[in-house]
């Protein structure tokens, strides 16, 4: 000791040695308590030391996310990804924060909006703590129970599958646990690619690209030889066991390696290939076990649309003639799912010229055609192009000599070329695309013609009452030679033609294929009363075909309509700019002759209000298919409110607006009355009240206040509706008043089950069940504030184990009800089959 006082210097470096270890391992735990938080700079490590948890940007990107690795081994290939959708993007903020009630969030956005990882209340701050485990699973668990797991990573996987966790189905709530690709290597956001298992109970994994394409599968499970139908993966059981689990509220595979020290992923690449990857100690890389598809040819799309894929090339991707890449930055297959998109748009609107110019046909030969044509019967190769020509959606098309006519409508897909073999392709290019190659040579020849001849060709141009063009040729002296300006006269027919018919700016504004009056009463068969499907206050609806086959709804504007060309042009622009998988697809419309027609992808299941007011229908709704629709009205909303490019309030929510497919997916429609508001912005106002009475929140009924929020009532009355099958107006012979106080009575009893028809069936466990009763009532909440938004009830919705706060009691549920104190409101039935609105037009 004497000689370690007597150098102070000593001393005090060992002190700093020892400062700077203690603070090293502080951060390197596993555990973050309430109300601790991670900088940019901290990680979190397993206790086993195989797992690290921290924030990473990957490659050259500047964004920034939350991400678990294999510690000193794949810092750069992160297994898990928390914001993959949602990257931050201020360094000096960047922050993970468990708050005291138990909620995961994300600081680091330029907007200063944290993003909730998780949506929980508790009653105390020492109640939870989030822990990353040495398998790789973060969790959020209780403290004082550790087996209580409010949350976990593995229910959320992204492009990864980890030894221990579970790849498959929760028939509970319908959920998947699937592996979706990363955009690109250096972007965590979704890609197009994704690895899930068949929920039709065959227990085999499909891949499949974004536009539902299935290009691989596993094979059935037989229990004891067989791994994903691989015989390559089935010779390394010596290495690891696999199992598969099935029972009344799961079904998934899992694995685990008999050397826990083994590190192993299964990865879904997005170059659209699923392999098996191990370290290897020894050279220090990943080795490749096991990879399916076998030849990259074999994944579908992976050029992306109008992209062409070659084996024997060292860049296997490429854009077709008179297309060009989407991103000048493709460096790999897996950046190419972009595809490409033309140098030129096509002429063809309402007829098949523009300016003078036509579309015309490049072929391309040795192709392995796209998939999803349409085959024709044609008497000549002619005819097979005028096919195409005539319809404005046909990008491509192929003749043989058996008569067999195929057409390609919009983008094409998973071409590849060949070296032999395949197919003869003819592509439709737009007339500058010809003129940019063959242009002015055609210009040196008529030039040289001319003069040896003595003659010319004089073309001019006449305009048929049916709006066709023709051209005609006659003869000229070389005296008289006659200097015509084609593209001039056209465009001063075609301007003619335009200001008599209006048909061309309707179009820019409506940004939507215009159909000709004829081609709908035809696939309607002359508007038949067999055709109808129902009627309200917008006007009838009509089943019809187009001449594709295509089913489709016919929504026309009646003339006595209370709805009118507001209406109909707000719809038909909305509608327009929307894509989402949860809202009803607008195919176009129609503006002649007086009429206002819009042209929607056709329901089968037709809507929602059918079932509930349909005793016998409303049981044939399983409880598994309401959760389903419950679902995937949220996931519509959520995108209406703060995903699409405008931010949109419906305010017109109820079950006739929700139509069903043939597989029941929820389609939200109807945008009549919906609102647009700019930027950040999420509440209004109006003077007039617009909408159906039992779905409108009380601000909006009374003072004319709409928000998002207002949107969030009406999901909460559909969602108690769909949870209890009873129409939220079938209560005037109770003391209920409505399905709202009803549904408080019980939950103030401790009786929400009963809220619920036992026909319908529910699952085993009642925890479900009362879970999103509890959801429904948070959503009904007398004031906006304390209604939650469409973000939160979707983590809510998905994360069924954090507990959720107790609702207040629901608005409408005091005194009269509001037929009786505002009669000015604009009402609709108790029961009805329609899919409009009947409404008042307001101010605007």
């Amino acid at each position: 000791m004497g000689s370690m006082t007597s150098k102070p210097w000593l001393l005090f470096v060992l002190l700093l040695i020892l400062s700077y270890y203690t603070a090293c391992f502080s951060l390197a735990g596993d555990t973050l308590s309430a109300g601790q938080s991670l900088s940019a700079s901290d990680t979190l490590l397993s206790q086993g030391g195989m797992f690290e948890l921290g924030f990473f940007s990957p490659g050259s990107s500047l964004k920034i996310y939350l991400g678990i690795w294999y510690k000193n081994f794949d810092e750069k290939n992160p297994v898990w990804v928390a914001n993959r959708e949602n990257p931050l993007s201020d360094q000096s903020s960047v922050s993970l924060n468990l708050s005291e009630n138990g909620i995961l969030l994300l600081f680091g956005s330029s907007s200063n909006i944290p993003f909730l990882l998780t949506y929980s209340t508790f009653s105390g701050s020492n109640l939870t703590e989030a822990v990353l485990g040495n398998d790789g699973n973060f969790v959020l668990r209780d403290r004082s129970n550790k087996s209580t797991i409010f949350w976990e990573s593995f229910d959320h996987p992204t492009d990864t599958w980890l030894p221990g966790a579970k790849l498959g189905i929760d028939k509970v709530t319908g959920k998947q646990k699937q592996l979706i690709s990363w955009k690109t290597k250096e972007d965590p956001a979704p890609g197009v690619y994704s690895f899930w298992l068949d929920p039709n109970g065959s227990n085999q994994y499909f891949l499949e690209q974004s536009r539902s394409q299935i290009y691989w599968r596993t094979g059935v499970w037989n229990e004891k030889t067989q791994t994903f139908a691989n015989p390559e993966l089935t010779s390394n059981v010596l290495f690891f066991n696999y199992s598969i689990v099935s029972n009344e509220n799961e079904t998934y595979f899992t694995y685990y390696f008999f050397d826990p020290s083994f590190r192993s992923k299964f990865v879904m690449e997005s170059t659209g290939k699923i392999q098996l990857l191990a370290w290897l100690s020894g050279p220090l890389k990943w080795k490749l076990f096991w990879s399916q598809p076998g030849p990259q040819s074999d994944v579908y799309g992976l050029c992306g649309t109008f992209g062409v894929y070659s084996d024997n090339v060292s860049s296997p991707c490429k854009c077709l003639k008179g297309f060009e890449p989407l991103s000048t930055n493709y460096t790999s297959p897996s950046d190419w799912t972009g595809g490409c998109v033309r140098k030129f748009p096509l002429q063809c609107k309402n007829n098949r010229y523009a300016n003078g110019k036509k579309d015309w046909f490049v072929k391309i030969p040795f192709l392995r055609l796209p998939v999803n044509s349409k085959a024709y019967l044609a008497a000549s190769a002619r005819n097979c192009e005028v096919a195409c020509m005539n319809n404005c959606s046909c990008t491509a098309y192929v003749y043989n000599s058996s008569g067999y006519c195929a057409i390609w409508e919009r983008d094409l897909l998973n071409l590849q070329q060949l070296s032999d073999g395949g197919e003869i392709l003819y592509l439709r290019l737009a007339a500058n695309e010809r003129q940019s190659t063959k242009g002015k040579k055609w210009k040196v020849w008529v030039a040289l013609l001319v003069p040896t001849t003595g003659l010319i060709l004089c073309l001019f141009i006449c305009f048929s009452t049916k709006g066709k063009l023709k051209l005609v040729g006659e003869k000229a002296s070389s005296n008289n030679l006659l200097l015509f300006d084609f593209d001039t006269k056209l465009d001063a027919i075609n301007e003619e033609m335009n200001t008599n018919n209006n048909l061309k700016k309707k179009e820019k504004d409506f940004e939507l294929p215009l159909f000709s009056y004829e081609s709908v009463s035809i696939a309607t068969n002359n508007f038949s009363a067999i055709n109808k499907l129902g009627e309200g206050g917008y006007g009838p609806v009509y089943k019809g075909k187009l001449h594709r086959g295509q089913e489709v709804a016919v929504k026309m504007l009646s003339k006595g309509s209370r709805q009118g060309n507001e209406e109909f042009k707000n719809e038909t622009i909305l509608i327009a700019k929307l894509q989402h998988r949860n809202l009803v697809r607008i195919l176009g419309c129609c503006i002649e002759r007086d009429e206002k027609i819009l042209i929607y992808e056709y329901m089968s299941n037709q809507s929602l209000d059918v079932y509930l007011s349909d005793p016998i229908k409303n049981k044939m709704l399983a409880w598994e298919t309401r959760v389903h629709i419950i679902e995937g009205i949220a996931q519509g909303l959520l995108y209406l409110h703060q995903y699409s490019r405008l931010r949109i309030i419906h305010r017109d929510l109820k079950p006739s607006n929700i139509l069903l497919d043939s597989e029941m997916n929820p389609k939200i429609s109807d945008f009549g009355m919906a609102r647009v508001v700019g930027g950040n912005d999420t509440k209004a106002n109006t003077n007039r009240i617009v909408g159906t009475y039992g779905y409108m929140s009380p601000e909006y009924a009374i003072d004319g206040l709409y928000s998002i929020k207002s949107d969030v009532f009406s999901f909460g009355v559909l969602l108690l509706e769909i949870i209890s099958g009873k129409k939220n107006t079938g209560f005037y012979n109770s003391s209920s008043l409505n399905l709202l106080r009803y549904a408080w009575e019980l939950w103030v009893d401790d009786r929400s089950l009963e809220l619920i028809n036992p026909t319908i069936g529910y699952p085993s466990s009642s925890s479900l069940p009362l879970r999103f009763i509890n959801i429904g009532l948070l959503c009904v909440e007398e004031s906006p504030t304390d209604r939650p938004t469409m973000l939160d009830v979707v983590s809510m919705i998905r994360n069924e184990h954090v507990p959720l706060l107790k609702p207040k009691q629901p608005a409408f549920t005091i005194g009269r009800n509001m037929m009786d104190t505002n009669p000015t409101i604009d009402t609709a039935g108790n029961c009805s089959n329609n899919n409009v609105t009947i409404s008042t037009l307001e101010a605007r």
